[in-house]
């Protein structure tokens, strides 16, 4: 974008943890790099002079009556060669998922038109669920991360993308395993070839898939490039009983411990799924300033249990949402929300009915729809650090456009039963892809199917 943009419209949005806020009637001005400058309510004493001057100029756009404007998603934990097995092989353990189904899979991204064909497909679906920033696992393919860092930076996406470093011949196929020197200049190199295209939305990660996947020679030299190179750093942590256990067999320390010892726990770290983590291990993720992609949905499918969702925010720990895509069976964070809600209630309420209320749950750790929004936008930009998340002055208007009527939408409302809060619930819990008529990155439309949903 060249030139300044303005919206005008109602708009929806968390900028803290369990709150909401309604900005009816309001003005967003942003600069000419899609950077929020301004949020003008209707009764702010400037707000009819500069919406005169912004329409006069050209730069304003009137969201169509009836429609509501959310923060774009952000979606913490991605795998993203695994889109085209979304929905199948959720039946057997994670470690049979992963060796019989899932570096089967990956492995083909040495293909580069299967690659493209995949990536393009991936991105174009989730920036149609309201995507706008992905944090990204690749492969260890070179040529096809890279090719996927160049498709999201065509069709407009936010993303932090990591090629995948997994050098442990104990845990990884013969046709999917790599050097430990592959394993670290690939990174370097991968890391070298983002940089080279000068974008601020497109970053490099970092990436061990998991401890169990690297040897500690690979894990010692990913948490020296991650030093040297600032940039973010992805893995799995404690995400299963397998997973878990197998990382206290071989190290005689947890996940975050051991990653820690590594250099692999810093302030530009996500941590995926952290379901056995325990009080002391929140605190030194809290220490480090590090984040955790929540991936409640697929937690059901493969992690054993409930992520102790409410404890580590009051801990301090920063959270957001993933897809877990495809660990998860569907590439939308409105469902992660929805789930996110629930897995909170059962870990409240516990799920063995044999057992008496007083013994069969975790009390008090259950969540409203209002935090799992939280977690979708502001708190997912605040876990990766990145000026995204909230239409406040400083971030960047990244946004979905929301249309309760579009013909194939899901979304019920009443005028005399519904008030804003009751809308913005009602989104929460019953919005599909249908009813996302227009997508924005940095204030630029990268998905509008208004013509479709009825609106203009």
């Amino acid at each position: 974008m060249t030139t300044p943009r303005s919206f005008k419209g109602t708009f929806f949005h968390a900028p803290v943890c369990g709150g909401i806020e309604v900005l009816r009637d309001t003005l967003i001005r942003c600069d000419a790099e899609g950077r929020i400058l301004e949020v003008l309510r209707s009764d702010a004493p400037t707000y009819a002079e500069a919406l005169s001057e912004d329409r006069a100029a050209g730069r304003l756009e009137t969201l169509p009556e009836g429609t509501y404007a959310l923060p774009g998603f952000c979606d913490l934990h991605i795998h993203a060669p695994q889109w085209p097995q979304l929905g199948k092989a959720l039946d057997v353990p994670l470690e049979v998922w992963l060796q019989k189904h899932t570096f089967p899979l990956e492995a083909r991204y040495a293909d580069l038109s299967f690659a493209r064909r995949a990536y393009e497909g991936l991105v174009d679906d989730l920036l149609s669920n309201g995507t706008t920033t992905a944090l990204y696992f690749a492969t260890q393919h070179q040529d096809a991360t890279r090719l996927l860092a160049d498709i999201c930076l065509t069709k407009g996406q936010r993303a932090l993308i990591g090629k995948v470093a997994m050098d442990n011949p104990e845990q990884c196929p013969d046709f999917y395993v790599e050097s430990t020197d592959a394993a670290l200049r690939g990174t370097e190199a991968f890391i070298d070839h983002v940089r080279s295209l000068n974008s601020d939305r497109i970053k490099p990660v970092v990436t061990p898939r998991f401890i169990a996947s690297c040897t500690d020679a690979a894990l010692e030299g990913l948490g020296d490039i991650a030093r040297r190179c600032g940039c973010h750093v992805q893995t799995h942590c404690s995400e299963s009983d397998w997973e878990h256990n197998y990382v206290l067999d071989r190290h005689g320390r947890e996940d975050t411990d051991s990653l820690d010892r590594f250099g692999l726990l810093t302030r530009h770290t996500v941590l995926a799924h952290a379901n056995f983590i325990s009080d002391a291990n929140m605190q030194t993720i809290r220490e480090r300033g590090a984040g955790v992609a929540h991936c409640p949905l697929s937690n059901y499918y493969f992690s054993n249990a409930v992520f102790p969702l409410k404890r580590a925010l009051e801990k301090g720990v920063r959270v957001g949402l993933g897809t877990d895509i495809s660990g998860g069976p569907s590439s939308s964070i409105y469902d992660n929300m929805r789930w996110a809600v629930a897995s909170s209630r059962a870990l409240h309420d516990g799920v063995d009915a044999r057992l008496h209320w007083d013994n069969r749950g975790i009390r008090d750790s259950q969540i409203d729809w209002r935090t799992a929004f939280y977690l979708a936008t502001k708190g997912g930009a605040e876990a990766l650090d990145l000026p995204v998340g909230s239409f406040e002055p400083g971030r960047y208007f990244d946004a979905q456009l929301i249309d309760p009527q579009a013909a194939n939408g899901t979304i019920r409302l009443m005028d005399d039963l519904d008030s804003d809060a009751d809308v913005l619930q009602k989104i929460v819990y019953t919005a599909s892809k249908a009813n996302i008529a227009r997508v924005w990155v940095a204030a630029e439309r990268v998905v509008d199917r208004c013509k479709d949903s009825g609106v203009s």
